[in-house]
Order: structure tokens, then sequence, then C-alpha cells
């Protein structure tokens, strides 16, 4: 294991006036001079002066190029050093754990995946993270003392505070397992631990920047249903951190309620839209579909999954039809949380869902905007994430991303 600095805490970069400096510059795709930092972040000029010198010399800006404005001298532009500092992203999901390897600015510099180890020991879970994240780092010739930190995006439950996955109904030999103090020692990165809905929506909104909306749900389509919600540009964590679990909704199942044997989920939108379940109703309406057994085997699954997304992209009409059913399932479970909240914007996104999007969105965005039940009256806006399938891998990077760089008013607070 590679040897770094150590502890779970992510480093500072100094304090609260270089992070604001900094989030500018980082939001600013064409840069900005100091006269416009200052006025854009209401410091000093003196002020701007001493930190920008102190993060050129860090290399995570760079002065790059001079603009004339008025009869004043010309202006140097300050432009963000994108691959100066990176940030690890893990997702653990029951067929794989994803791993990325963001930069700066979020783009996505590496990627890889292992097969999700089993935790009836969990020091060998860790030993098989640890090595994947270090070999990621390694093969991308980054140097470890430029990546920030590892974030972790696991199914719930989790116990944040002792960075703890508990025991998540996907991963039924996953318990008490303590990722992330145990894969801060193994790698010697700073480690977060968040669920997967929750990563999901911090990236959402940090790879989005100002173009962010203040309020929105976010869908979480993997092997199990979730949502993660943002309001007043805030994720809603809950007490313990686990907010998100919204696969008990009860919604009208349409085409999808019961199976041929006459069994099936009793209303629960979880149930009725999990992907084991979507690849057994294809396989009973006549569709063949590689793959073994899905209920036994979470890989099976995902293979019978790409298949079915390989029918949709064919114009297969069974399995159009079925995405379309899943789509207006989702939506309808939906309209649940857009009364409730008010809120103004929908997004889809998760490991599962990119196969079914062509139709799925179309269809749950009608289930929503022509809902007899919604009750707001302004538009609402049902989109795709646009964020692959490994959106919570990458949320999981821009947790650190966003804790390091992103300003926080509690750090101008004094501490006895």
């Amino acid at each position: 294991m590679a040897e770094h600095r150590r502890g779970a805490n992510l480093p500072s970069i100094g304090g609260f006036n270089r992070t604001v400096v900094l989030d500018a510059v980082r939001r600013s795709p064409d840069g900005l001079s100091r006269v416009e930092l200052a006025a854009r972040t209401g410091l000093s000029a003196q002020t701007v002066s001493n930190v920008t010198r102190f993060l050129i010399e860090a290399g995570m800006i760079a002065e790059s190029g001079t603009v004339v404005a008025g009869r004043g001298k010309p202006r140097t532009i300050l432009r963000l050093e994108a691959t100066s500092r990176y940030a690890v992203g893990v997702h653990v999901d029951p067929a794989v754990v994803t791993y990325v390897l963001l930069d700066l600015a979020g783009s996505v510099v590496a990627e890889t995946t292992t097969s999700t180890p089993s935790a009836d020991d969990p020091a060998e879970v860790v030993r098989t993270i640890a090595t994947a994240v270090d070999d990621l780092v390694a093969q991308a010739g980054v140097t470890g003392e430029s990546v920030l930190g590892v974030g972790i995006a696991s199914p719930g439950p989790i116990d944040v505070d002792a960075g703890v996955v508990l025991d998540p109904p996907f991963l039924p030999r996953w318990r008490d397992v303590p990722l992330r103090d145990a894969l801060a020692e193994a790698t010697g990165y700073p480690v977060l631990l968040e669920k997967d809905v929750t990563a999901a929506v911090v990236g959402e909104m940090f790879l989005a920047g100002e173009a962010s909306a203040r309020n929105f749900a976010f869908v979480y389509f993997g092997t199990g249903f979730g949502v993660g919600l943002v309001v007043d540009h805030e994720p809603v964590r809950g007490v313990g951190s686990n907010a998100g679990d919204a696969g008990h909704i009860m919604v009208d199942q349409g085409a999808l309620a019961g199976t041929p044997d006459g069994s099936g989920p009793r209303g629960e939108v979880g149930a009725a839209v999990a992907p084991a379940r979507l690849v057994e109703v294809a396989r009973a309406r006549g569709l063949r579909l590689t793959g073994g057994a899905p209920t036994d085997d979470v890989t099976a699954v995902q293979q019978a999954w790409d298949a079915l997304g390989d029918a949709i992209a064919s114009g297969d009409e069974v399995a159009s039809g079925l995405a379309a059913d899943a789509g207006t399932a989702m939506g309808r479970a939906v309209v649940v949380i857009v009364n409730l909240l008010d809120i103004d914007r929908v997004v889809f996104g998760g490991p599962f869902w990119s196969r079914i999007a062509p139709v799925a969105l179309p269809a749950a965005r009608q289930a929503i905007t022509g809902s007899p039940l919604l009750v707001p009256k302004h538009p609402v806006a049902v989109v795709d994430s646009g964020r692959g399938a490994d959106v919570a891998a990458v949320g999981a990077a821009c947790l650190v991303l966003d804790a390091a760089l992103s300003p926080r008013a509690s750090a101008l607070l004094i501490r006895r």
C-alpha cells in the first residue's frame, strides 16, 4: 500500500478567503483578473493579492494571458490549474466497485472497476479497495501528494460519524464494516463516507456550478430505488445521513402489477422497478435475455440488463414497453416528492438508468408533469443526469472536492 499522509480529516488549503478565491476561479472557465476577483468575492485588493500569490505558489491557479479593459493597464487573467490536485471517488455497488480519479475541474482522468468483495472478511474488503485506489492513482501518473482524498459512496444505511457501513439490504454480508478509517489507514489518504444517493446529488451540484438548481430531486436508479434531495442548495442528509430511501412509496404500478403466477410487489415502487424483477418481467413477456437466474446473482442481473438495453436501443417493442412501464412507475412515485417539497426540477440517473433512459425518461416526464395529482402549478423540469453510470463514483470524488474547495461560513467561526 502507498505511504502518504495519515488521518481522516481533509487537508485545508488555508482558510475561508483562499477557498472563496479558488471557488470563484473554478467557476469561471475563462478566468478572472484580480480586480474581478475582488469585486466578485468582496475581499480587499490586498487580500486578493495575498491569496492569489499563495494559490499560484501552490500550483492551484496560474496566470494565463492579459486583457485590456478601459484606460487602465492590462489585467492578468488567473485560471484554475485543474491538474494540480485530484480526488478519488469509490462507489460500492453489490456487483462491482467503481473507482474514478477527478481533477479540480471535476473531469474524469482515470477509472476502473473491481468485483465487489464479500464482507465476510472486512480486512479483505479494505485490501481490495485500497489496492485498486493506489493502482488507479499510479496508473494515471499522479503523485500521492496531489490527491486531496478519497470519497466513498455506499448503499445505506451507514453510520457517517463512525464511518461504518451498517447493513445494506443489497449487500447481505456487509455488516458493520468500518470502511472509512480502515481505508484511510491503508491508503494514507483522508477518506469521506457518504450514502450513494447523497454523493450523487453532491456531484450533480458541484459539477453544475453556477447552473445548479436551488431545489431538486435526484432519482437514483441502481440495484435499489432511492431519491437524493437538495433544498436551498443543500443536500438533505437527515439525522443519521441516511435520507433518500424512497422505495416504499406506494404507486399504481400499471402494467407492472403482479406477475404471470399472480405474485409480485403490492404497490411499492422500489420492488416494482427493481432491475432483477424487471428482467423477470421481460422474460415473462417473451423477451430473450442473456444471463443466469437474476435473483441469485447480481452479475447475472447486470448481464441481462445490458441485453435489455441492447433490445431497447434496437427498437424492440417489448423491451421499450417495459422501459416505459418502469419510467411511468418511477414518475408516479416522484409526484409525491414534488408535491411534498414543491420542487421544480427532477434529475434521473444511477448505474441502471442509462440503458432504459431513452424510453423511460419521456415516460417518467409524462407521468410527473401530466399527473392529475400534481399540486405545484409551476413548470417541473424532468431531465437526465448526463453523468453516466458512474454518477455515484463521480459524486463520491466531488464530496472531496467540495469539502476541500467550497467556501464554508463555519470556517469564519472562532472556536475556543
